[in-house]
């Protein structure tokens, strides 16, 4: 048995006090859930009651070894275990977040558990906010805002006709964190909260009159599209689709013309993980004779997309002849032209595309040069870009198997390091690649040891 913990402690030094506000909220839920009063939680876990209120006042961290004993009182399934680790930083994230707001009441709080299930937490709208806008919520949402953030997102939820542009500014400073987070988490982490920031964002716009109606509606059209992209990545596919239309239907309501025909490229991304290689060209070419002025790298980005369609239609001249119009496009404008473009398209460069062309030399037949190509990358891709290099090797290992001169062996390898990426991510992206890995090293290779090592840990996953 674990010994009865009498003296006092202090709060944990690697603590952040935000995420102790959150384990200590939900402490205090799942013991009123249990109809336990703090004397009989502590006599049943041996721990002192008083640190027991402590911790549930966010004021310290309980140790460890005790929140597991907590956890199995509590039946928790593992969620208190969960929010003490990232209280302090030893594993990235929390369980998924996900809040709904239903007019004037309170906020819906639904945590994820890790081991299956959830449970939901009842809390004010203003408390809500602050933890949102204070950073008690950063272990779930990148990103913290200051003070001043927090007294105003509070300020605004109570009142939405108060809307202003620093509260706009929160939001979208928190969207450029999440489109950060993404290329190192991928969105096992990141669906639940993105979709909350949704849940508050909606809610505000049911208030909100001009002058601040369509920069809102602006702003939840990025995070549509964002959640989206998230969906996409985790492979759920009709999801992806259906917040890729319903982003496009805020941005046609804000009159953002640049938006609109980047969610058609959106959803042109979408048809190709459903092998609707027709809907891909359409949809990427509806893009580029979007009303309106439309920002060159958009185009460009059009054009590659439709290329990549062409690519899976077998129709290599007219493919490599889009890649090079973008090619051009993208040389004569290196730079965004305005800062309200989707955030994807400031990042998007000749590397991005040439990375892209990488997958059509690989349906050309031309696997050498996707190797070259991917090689590349993979050597200029941070370390901490962790999604973003599992996807890539996990191509590379693919294109490999398809060299004139395959290395099995090689591949197999790549093929588990991109796997370890994938079950840390979540992104079925690069399970699709590793699929397609399998496949060509059980055809052509079955007797390979490193092959069938592979199998049996993709088996696994």
């Amino acid at each position: 048995m674990l010994p009865q913990h009498g003296g006092e402690a202090g709060p944990d030094p690697g603590a952040s006090g935000g995420a102790a506000e959150v384990f200590g909220f939900t402490l205090r839920h799942l013991r009123a859930e249990a109809g336990m009063s703090l004397r009989e939680l502590g006599k049943r876990a041996l721990y002192d009651y008083t640190r027991l209120s402590r911790a549930e006042r966010g004021e310290i961290l309980i140790p460890a070894s005790q929140v597991r004993v907590l956890d199995e009182v509590l039946h928790a399934g593992g969620l208190l275990l969960a929010l003490r680790q990232a209280a302090t930083g030893t594993v990235p994230g929390v369980p998924a977040l996900r809040a709904s707001v239903a007019g004037n009441g309170p906020v819906m709080l639904e945590i994820r558990l890790p081991g299956g299930g959830n449970i939901q937490l009842s809390i004010s709208r203003r408390q809500f906010a602050q933890l949102i806008a204070s950073g008690a919520l950063s272990s779930a949402l990148p990103g913290a805002a200051s003070s001043e953030d927090a007294s105003r997102v509070t300020h605004v939820l109570d009142q939405p006709a108060r809307l202003d542009n620093e509260v706009l500014g929160y939001f979208r400073r928190a969207l450029t964190e999440y489109y950060s987070a993404d290329k190192m988490l991928g969105p096992r982490r990141l669906i639940g909260p993105v979709l909350t920031q949704i849940e508050v964002l909606d809610g505000l716009r049911r208030g909100t009159r001009p002058p601040y109606a369509d920069p809102l509606l602006r702003i939840m059209a990025q995070y549509g599209e964002m959640a989206g992209w998230l969906l996409q990545d985790s492979g759920d596919l009709d999801a992806a689709a259906d917040w890729s239309r319903r982003a496009a239907e805020w941005a046609q309501c804000a009159g953002d013309t640049q938006m609109a025909a980047y969610l058609l490229i959106r959803q042109s991304n979408i048809a190709i993980l459903t092998d609707d290689h027709a809907a891909v060209v359409q949809l990427a070419a509806a893009a580029r004779r979007a009303a309106g002025p439309i920002e060159p790298k958009l185009t460009a980005l059009a054009l590659q997309q439709q290329a990549r369609g062409h690519a899976r239609l077998s129709e290599f001249r007219i493919c490599f002849a889009l890649l090079d119009k973008a090619a051009e496009t993208l040389r004569g404008h290196p730079s965004a032209s305005e800062p309200g473009t989707p955030l994807y398209l400031h990042h998007y460069d000749l590397g991005m595309l040439e990375e892209q062309t990488a997958v059509c030399y690989r349906e050309a037949g031309h696997a050498e040069t996707a190797v070259t190509i991917l090689e590349k990358k993979i050597s200029t891709t941070a370390s901490s870009l962790a999604r973003d290099r599992g996807h890539l090797t996990a191509k590379l290992a693919v294109a490999i198997t398809q060299a004139n001169q395959p290395d099995p062996s090689r591949a197999a390898r790549l093929g588990m390091d991109a796997l370890a990426a994938a079950r840390d991510t979540g992104s079925a992206r690069i399970i699709r690649e590793l699929r397609t890995l399998d496949h060509q090293l059980q055809a052509r290779w079955p007797d390979h040891p490193e092959g069938r090592s592979f199998n049996e840990a993709l088996t696994a996953a």
